[in-house]
């Protein structure tokens, strides 16, 4: 009951310190900005195949990682029904992610808004990698990620449970057509399986570190807030905006378009809801290692 209370009034008082800024404005998006937001992971899906395909790897995984990154912001904001598209068009575009990132996108939605519903609370499993230690979010990706469509299963209407599993469907055909191709020994057939088979592992690997960056990074040792936010702009522009975190749970209808913008008005109205970020910055990094080092000097010291 107690543990209840103080969740309450944290709650509420976070309530309090928002309450005086202006978001709705945010809400609208322009045709270009619609027209970036479906485009945008694109690009780099296709020059990720192309590198794959001249068997330039270190590229083809510096392509591959935008592409999860830009269609991880498309598929979020989908969630949230804030890519400036209907319901439907959503839909097919969830459908058409979960099929390319390799991962059933309805399923996790569920658990998703289940996760704003009750951000880092006893019912939150997305929310729970941010309870352990880095490493226990680092090698419990994989078995995490089963656990969210098991959950989102349960937690799903049931229509979305068919979309789940018509996602499911799709990803194991992808897996058996790449497969099968892997047999072939003609140039071109040979060559679309050697691009099928890297897009493949590197998807896979991308999903089973999605915990300790997308929950534990953005949630871990939040006391005071709901989230952490990212003020670094060269990291923002590689996340795609997706490290205004605390931003996002906060205003979840802004689009992520407008999230810099919501950033610098919740940083104005209540600074103290922003101070925890993702990144540490250079004093922050400094002071652990000036600490690490005194520690081993100590330790060296005591020992003669």
């Amino acid at each position: 009951m107690k543990a209840n209370k103080t969740h309450g009034n944290k709650e509420q008082a976070i309530k309090d310190a928002v309450s005086s800024v202006e978001w709705k404005d945010l809400h609208q998006l322009t045709r270009g900005q619609i027209a970036y937001n479906l485009i945008l992971p694109y690009p780099f899906l296709l020059l990720s195949w192309w590198f794959a395909s001249q068997s330039w790897y270190v590229l083809a995984c510096v392509a591959s990682y935008l592409f999860f990154a830009a269609a991880f912001r498309q598929a979020h904001d989908g969630y949230h029904h804030s890519l400036g598209t209907g319901k439907r068009t959503t839909t097919a575009i969830l459908l058409l992610l979960s099929v390319l990132l390799m991962t059933s996108l309805h399923s996790i939605r569920a658990t998703h808004m289940a996760h704003h519903r009750d951000p880092l609370g006893d019912s939150d499993i997305e929310g729970s990698l941010a309870k352990v230690s880095w490493w226990q979010a680092m090698i419990g990706g994989i078995t995490y990620r089963f656990d969210i469509y098991r959950q989102g299963l349960r937690l799903s209407s049931r229509r979305n449970q068919k979309l789940a599993w018509l996602e499911f469907s799709l990803i194991a055909l992808v897996i058996l057509v790449a497969l099968v191709l892997t047999a072939f020994t003609i140039p071109a057939v040979a060559m679309l399986a050697q691009v099928l088979m890297y897009h493949l592992l590197t998807m896979m690997l991308a999903n089973a570190s999605v915990g300790i960056i997308a929950v534990w990074g953005v949630h871990q040792d939040c006391d005071e807030t709901l989230a952490r936010t990212e003020r670094n702009p060269l990291v923002n522009i590689l996340t795609f905006n997706l490290l205004y975190h605390v931003e996002h749970h906060l205003f979840p209808a802004v689009p992520s378009n407008h999230l810099p913008e919501l950033a610098k008005r919740l940083d104005a109205a209540a600074p103290h809801l922003t101070d925890q970020h993702v990144l540490p910055d250079i004093s922050a990094v400094t002071d652990f290692i000036n600490n690490r080092w005194n520690k081993i000097k100590d330790g060296a010291v005591l020992d003669n």
